[in-house]
Formats: C-alpha cells, structure tokens, sequence
C-alpha cells in the first residue's frame, strides 16, 4: 500500500549536484534530510490515514477539520480497489487490508487472530523509522489463532503475562503502523474475508477498549515545503520516537540545522542560514529520490524495494523508500518486482502488443500466491477495462497454460484468438507498468537466482 504523491512538491527536472563537502552547512543539512525524511513521511501519513472517527461515527474532534484522530484502532477495508480508488498509489487488487497506527508508549496492546486456516494473511510492522522491525501471519507465526502483546522496547513487560498463551513482540519506536493484508479469492469471497477480518481484534491486555484520541500534530493536506515547519515536526517525532543510542551521536550534528531532540535543536548557525540549508537540502535530496530506477533484473525488470526487517545504516535507500513505497513489506514477506520498458528499453505503451512469456518450470516462485498487475503509468493506478481484469496470476482459474509454459498478453486492444484472450491483461492506450507481487518468495528471488522473462513487444 503506497500512499499517493500527488500532493507532493514538485521535484526540478534535474536532480540537484551534491553539496560539496567544504561547505560543511549544506553537507549537514543533506544528511538531516536523508536522516530524518521517513519520520516526517510518517507522520505524513498517519495525518493522511489516521481515522477521524470510531465505529459509532464519533470524530475525535470538534471538527471532521480537526488534527485530533483516532489511535489503536483497526480499519478494515472492505472492497478489493479497484481503478475507482485514487487514494493509494499501484495499489494491490488481491488482498483486503487491516491498518491501524499504534501507540505502544503508554501500555501494551494485545492483537488477537483468528485461526485463518489455509488463507494467507499478513500483519506488517513498521517502527517510525519505517523499518519492517516484525510481522504475524502466515510466514512468521503461522495460520491458527493467536494473542499477540505489542510493547516498547523501553518499558518492562507485565510480571503477570503468561507466556504460554501471549507472544510478546518488542517495538523499536513507541508509535507503530500496522499494515495487514487477507488474501481474496475474488469478488465471490470478500463476505467470507469480511467475517474473518472482524475476528482480529485490538485491545489492552485486559480485553478493555484501546482506542483512544490523538493530536496527529498535521493538516491531512500537509507536504513537505517550509523548512522551519518541516524541523518542527520532525523534531516532535525525535522527541517521541529517539533513534537508537548507537546513531546518536550522528544526530547530533543536525543542530546546526535545527533538527534535533530537545535543546539540541536550536541551530548553531543563524536561523535564516540554517534553515535555508535545510531548505535547499530538501529539495535537492526530493530531486534524487525522485529519480527513476535502472532496470537491473534483466528483461526490463527491476527492484525498487529490497529490505529485510531494518535499512540499517543505508539511510539514503530509507528514504528513498519512504518517499517512493512507503509502507512496503520487507523482501522474506513481499517482493514487488515491476518493468516500465520492454526488452530493448522501449517505454511500455498501451497501443503496441506485448508478450510475456514465462517458460514451463520458470513461473515465479512463491509460497503464498504470485499476481501481475497493470498500471498506468502516468497516475500509477489501475486502469480501466471492459472486462475488469486488473491483476492475472497463479490464482486465475481463466489463464491457459501450454507444453513450454504460460504465455501473457499486454495491450489495450483485445486479442482476437481466444485463447489469448484469457491470458490478455488489459492495459491503457498510453504509457504503462506493471508490478509483479511475490508473496512469501522462494530462495531463487531472495538470491537472485531467477531468470526474469523479458517482455517482448511483438507487432
């Protein structure tokens, strides 16, 4: 689930040069950026996401207009989304989605799950940071029911937990986003999905109600733009969220642009100077970010996020996720491969015929489930089509397999034989991508063993 960048600032054509090092203002305030941009994206999407109201309809403020949201509450999407939909970007049309934005400072929260039985499921969990730190479902803990008690690392654990029935989970930051997918079956199976979601629950330890109001800090239309307002809400998520002890010394050079915890955070230079680094940082750290990948697979294929539970110290690759895929699983979970190019590095284009051929025993390598899904490639959502198919993969009881393999077709004009018909995935008359999903890979995607079919414009 990628939040949509519409409302973004606009990045320059070119991407800006690298501070030189001598000029050690602009280097620090690069570095700050870089640091610290998934928390202010964060806290970006908590204002855009966070529920307003709670199940009777209440909003936690006076006013729908009002910062105050509500926390430790799950949301549960109900329709599988479709070109319809416009508030995530290459948004996944197999999965219904359970989210919800977790504060773990005050007490523990216990997450309940219901005996899933062959379906897959997935509760992600990002720290502020957006590191994919854990997750519960069918890789990890299995598909039967369970409780799970969610904890900051700071604060003990209750004396009275009974280990035997509870699995604690530690938590790096003290506000967490919770993202989970069900696996849907189609149209026919979302009020079977439906029943299933509603046995997940969250709560205190006791059983007691979780929910309560929160000061997101933000307007939902807020982007990244003033300087000084961009340190303000980073330094608020610092205060709530410290990085480990290990990266604090690096921080702590960030006062000079005023980003920091507490007292630190007054800039060293003169506050229009520092600010006007941290300002143009900004925007040259936007404009690289904003760069598109190379294709490095083979085939026009590529990976845009690879992770595993934490980035590490490779904070700029953080932030280039945080900006571009926020929200993504880590790569034991999910691979999203995608392709904008053919095989010969031609942009993908809707009014030309492409084959994807995959040779028998080459099919992608997945434990859960594999699918393929069309983008257009100037909105980056699904695309309308007469036959509503937006996504084809290994659960697609229509697809026609032959001797060498499972053939696809990609074009906005149908295929007049039938048989290609039913491996025909519509695309958009103009410009497209597609994103092949991985759940669960195999060891040949994780290692980079797999041999990628290249995608073949034939007319």
């Amino acid at each position: 689930m990628f939040l949509s960048t519409s409302a973004r600032v606009l990045a320059p054509e070119h991407p800006a040069t690298p501070p030189d090092p001598a000029n050690s203002l602009a280097a620090v305030a690069r570095d700050a950026v870089v640091y610290t941009l998934p928390l202010f994206e964060m806290a970006r999407s908590r204002a855009t996401t966070c529920p307003r109201r709670d199940d009777s309809g209440q909003f936690a403020g006076e006013t729908p207009d009002s910062t105050l949201c509500w926390v430790n509450r799950l949301m549960r999407d109900r329709q599988l989304l479709g070109p319809q939909h416009r508030k995530v970007v290459t948004p996944n049309n197999d999965t219904l989605y359970i989210s919800g934005w977790l504060d773990v400072g005050e007490a523990p929260l216990l997450i309940s799950v219901p005996d899933t039985g062959d379906r897959y499921y997935v509760l992600g969990l990002l720290d502020f940071y957006t590191n994919p730190f854990s997750s519960i479902g069918t890789r990890t803990t299995g598909n039967g029911a369970g409780k799970f008690l969610l904890h900051y690392r700071d604060m003990p654990l209750p004396a009275d937990i009974d280990l035997t029935e509870i699995t604690p989970i530690a938590c790096p930051t003290r506000d967490v986003w919770m993202i989970g997918r069900v696996l849907v079956e189609g149209p026919q199976d979302l009020q079977a999905v439906h029943a299933l979601q509603d046995r997940f629950l969250l709560t205190t330890l006791d059983g007691g109600t979780a929910a309560r109001r929160f000061d997101v800090g933000m307007d939902r239309r807020e982007t990244v733009g003033d300087a000084r307002r961009y340190a303000e809400v980073v330094n608020a998520a610092l205060l709530r969220n410290p990085p480990p002890a290990t990266e604090r010394a690096y921080l702590s050079k960030f006062a000079a642009v005023g980003i920091g915890i507490g007292d630190s955070s007054k800039p060293a230079a003169r506050d229009d100077e520092a600010f006007a680094a941290l300002g143009a940082a900004l925007e040259q750290v936007i404009a690289e970010l904003d760069v598109p990948h190379p294709s490095a697979l083979g085939g026009g294929w590529f990976l845009p996020v690879e992770v595993r539970d934490s980035f590490g110290d490779d904070y700029f690759a953080r932030a280039h996720v945080c900006w571009n895929y926020i929200g993504a699983l880590g790569i034991e979970e999910a691979m999203y491969f995608s392709a904008d190019c053919d095989s010969e590095g031609r942009p993908l284009d809707g009014r030309y015929t492409y084959e994807l051929a995959f040779p028998s025993g080459g099919l992608p390598q997945a434990k859960a489930f594999w699918s393929l899904t069309m983008y257009d490639k100037a909105s980056c959502m699904l695309v309308d089509n007469v036959i509503d198919r937006y996504s084809v993969g290994d659960r697609s009881q229509q697809l026609r397999y032959s001797g060498t393999g499972l053939t696809l077709r990609l074009s906005a004009q149908s295929p007049q034989d039938e048989t290609l018909q039913c491996n025909w995935l519509p695309a958009p008359a103009a410009p497209f991508y597609v994103t092949l999903r991985v759940y669960i890979p195999g060891a040949a995607h994780l290692e980079h063993r797999y041999t990628w079919p290249p995608i073949r414009r034939i007319d």
